[in-house]
């Protein structure tokens, strides 16, 4: 209606018709209030969806930080039991290996002390055999000097 409106020389102005214009208005008016309210709910529900996709999306977040410090603390708690077992296993080897030599010198000192008692017994047969010897040899001398 404004387009098609008559200007008036010389101006920006227009004249349009009082009646319609007003008719067009109370049109507006009429409807606006629906339009209005129908917006009105419209933005209150696109602020409770925001809201709503807020809330969830801090949720989310909080959950997904108390899991990643889950996660940290199991690998920390794990890598601490593998340094624990490592250490374990390598004092057990330690004291293993060092009993190990405990027991290997215990037995070369038995074994030695068995091998001094062998040699000395070995040494005793000898003479002894040695002695038997010897008496035999006495035994055939004393037997041709009583044949003489």
């Amino acid at each position: 209606m404004v387009e098609e409106a008559r200007g008036v020389p010389l101006s920006a102005s227009c004249v349009v018709h009082r009646g319609e214009m007003l008719e067009l208005l109370d049109e507006a008016r009429e409807s606006l209030p629906t339009d209005f309210e129908s917006a009105q709910k419209l933005l209150a529900a696109r602020d409770a969806i925001i809201e709503e996709g807020r809330v969830s999306s801090e949720q989310m977040i909080a959950m997904a930080r108390e899991d990643v410090a889950r996660m940290v603390e199991q690998t920390a708690i794990v890598q601490n039991a593998r340094d624990e077992a490592r250490k374990i296993i390598d004092d057990a080897r330690s004291l293993a290996e060092q009993e190990k030599q405990e027991v290997e010198e215990y037995i070369d000192g038995r074994l030695a002390t068995l091998e001094v008692i062998l040699n000395k017994t070995q040494d005793a047969v000898a003479r002894g055999r040695e002695r038997l010897a010897g008496a035999n040899d006495k035994d055939v001398l004393a037997q041709l000097s009583d044949a003489d």
